[in-house]
């Protein structure tokens, strides 16, 4: 497994790393059939899969069980998305270890209100411990929603603090413009990730500011799911298939 994560750890620079996130494994072998050299999960989507919301539907249980199968189905690493940790740390991030991942995302956030950068601190080096433990030289991902919740000021700060205790990238969802994305990689003293979509700079454009990964975060999932009912409300009313056209 150590094989695996010194790959994801390699793939993070120049070209950046393009991370599709998967669901499911059947959504992971689509994407690693489609050319993706690393693939990561997505909590919403792994949620949305399981029928429960987002926002705090997940747990642990059902959030390994999904990852598992995800690891299964692949070859390439796999990086999970593991929320705060789920109230455990350190057992999620056995349990990941144990699943097959070699990479987490840790968010310092809980229940949508930003935590104190002490509290996710200690969270990064508790997840650092279990994956030497563990043996495996997990890649951590460590996301602020500082840029979500509309409080920027305290953005490099965090980073700062979440390098010192053992991250290895920092992840700002909810930035797309490429201004402030080329000053937080200029700032920021880990290598940036950042979640696209439409309207956000392309993956030339961001790379040509330097940042070393781009994820989609529940993007596809959600098209998928808007797909599926789509063509299910077109197959219900008017009897027709235009939707399911390839």
């Amino acid at each position: 497994m150590n094989d695996l994560a010194r790959r994801l750890r390699e793939l993070h620079g120049q070209p950046p790393l393009v991370l599709p996130n998967a669901w499911d494994a059947g959504s992971a072998r689509a994407i690693e059939a489609a050319g993706a050299t690393a693939i990561a999960t997505t909590s919403a989507g792994v949620a949305w899969a399981a029928g429960v919301d987002d926002a705090g539907g997940l747990n642990q249980e059902s959030a390994i069980a999904a990852l598992r199968a995800i690891c299964a189905a692949v070859s390439v690493p796999v990086t999970a998305d593991i929320e705060a940790g789920y109230g455990d740390v350190a057992g999620t991030v056995t349990a990941v270890v144990q699943a097959g991942a070699v990479g987490i995302n840790l968010e310092d956030s809980t229940a949508r209100v930003l935590d104190d950068p002490l509290v996710q601190a200690e969270r990064i080096k508790t997840a650092r411990a279990a994956a030497v433990a563990a043996g495996i030289d997990l890649v951590i991902n460590a996301r602020t929603d500082t840029h979500l919740f509309g409080d920027r000021t305290g953005t490099i700060e965090r980073a700062k603090i979440y390098a010192d205790a053992g991250a290895d990238v920092l992840f700002v969802p909810g930035v797309v413009d490429l201004p402030t994305i080329a000053e937080l990689v200029l700032e920021s003293p880990l290598p940036l990730n950042v979640m696209v979509g439409p309207g956000a700079p392309t993956v030339a454009e961001l790379a040509e500011v330097g940042v070393a990964r781009i994820s989609v975060g529940p993007a596809i999932t959600s098209a998928a799911y808007a797909l599926a009912q789509s063509a299910a409300k077109e197959l219900l009313t008017s009897g027709t298939y235009a939707g399911l056209t390839s």
